[in-house]
């Protein structure tokens, strides 16, 4: 009997791995017929686990999705991976999934045995979390996981949407990413009222019912997470400029996060940056990281604060001035 338990988890652990099995290569791996492997497969139906099985030579087993979700057998990585991930998880911004993290983590260390619970204990005692900010916005589950369907089955998605400015608006898009940057989860779709791509605060929508028709797939940017992330960070922006640089496209864009702006080639020696900061000072930052020439021609406070800068900065490599000479009588 110990034999048997031992080679149905065995089998469950390679049934779980993402492909499809040959019945002849799971015998070879077990060390038994195939009427055995036949038979194993019925046990694991039997205990709950939905085994798939394709017919023809390309056929095969695999475990597939059932209406409950039976016992997972997790090596020692993943287990300890799985742990860790949900003691992060405690600092999310979904709603309740702070509480629903603990739970799975009390459960899954009560079957761990030690070596894994000092394994998973020691990455605690030895992390240093960054403290998350607490009054954050916060997710509801449902709507997330309503938009992220919308986007695998690509639906278009209608819902009404409080600005920044806390205006009400609605809007009917084309979802297509879910992109989640801090306490922060954004939507990326493509606005059909506006005919351009556009970035939405997840927690500030609310989804209507019933989605719109189907939708064929677009283009994606070329880097969502760039994309989002600068169009998130230009919105904020106080202060915004337009500075030729004297260095080629490339290499500025390869020098700046996409949070700072957008570089627009002008030539193979220079380019345009689209830039701007929530300060003066700020925006001045972003210039000096260049490390190349560049030319401002505006806002005015901006070449004020340069002017400003120019001179500290002169001042500053000038040798102090001495006297070493004394008058005499």
């Amino acid at each position: 009997m110990l034999e048997t338990s031992a080679r149905l988890l065995r089998l469950l652990a390679l049934l779980q791995t993402p492909r499809d099995w040959a019945g002849s290569e799971l015998a070879e791996r077990l060390g038994v017929s195939g009427r055995t492997i036949r038979a194993d497969v019925e046990r694991l139906r039997s205990l709950g686990y939905p085994v798939l099985a394709g017919r023809g030579s390309a056929g095969g087993y695999r475990l597939g999705a059932g209406a409950s979700l039976p016992p997972l057998l997790l090596d020692d990585e993943e287990a300890v991976a799985v742990a860790v991930g949900l003691g992060t998880a405690v600092n999310g911004a979904i709603a309740g999934n702070a509480e629903a993290s603990l739970r799975a983590m009390a459960k899954l260390e009560q079957v761990m045995p030690s070596r894994l619970r000092h394994r998973v204990s020691t990455m605690r005692t030895v992390t240093v979390p960054v403290p998350s900010d607490r009054t954050g916005p916060v997710v509801d589950p449902q709507v997330l996981t309503t938009v992220a369907t919308l986007c695998r089955t690509h639906e278009r998605l209608r819902f009404d949407y409080t600005t920044h400015t806390g205006e009400a608006i609605t809007r009917e898009v084309e979802p297509y990413r879910l992109v989640n940057w801090g306490r922060r989860w954004y939507l990326l779709a493509f606005d059909l009222g506006r005919d351009a791509w556009r970035t939405f605060r997840v927690d500030r929508l609310t989804p209507r019912v019933p989605p719109g028709p189907r939708f064929a797939p677009r283009d994606l940017p070329d880097d969502v997470a760039g994309f989002v992330s600068g169009r998130v960070s230009a919105a904020a922006w106080r202060h915004r400029a337009s500075v030729t640089v004297y260095a080629p496209a490339s290499v500025v864009a390869e020098r700046i996060s996409p949070a700072v702006g957008t570089v627009e080639a002008l030539d193979d020696g220079s380019c345009v940056l689209h830039t701007g900061a929530d300060t003066i000072e700020g925006l001045a930052v972003h210039l000096g990281l260049l490390d190349a020439d560049f030319r401002v021609t505006g806002p005015p406070e901006l070449l004020d604060h340069l002017r400003t800068l120019a001179t500290r900065y002169a001042k500053a490599t000038n040798p102090e001035p001495t006297d070493n000479h004394t008058e005499k009588p």
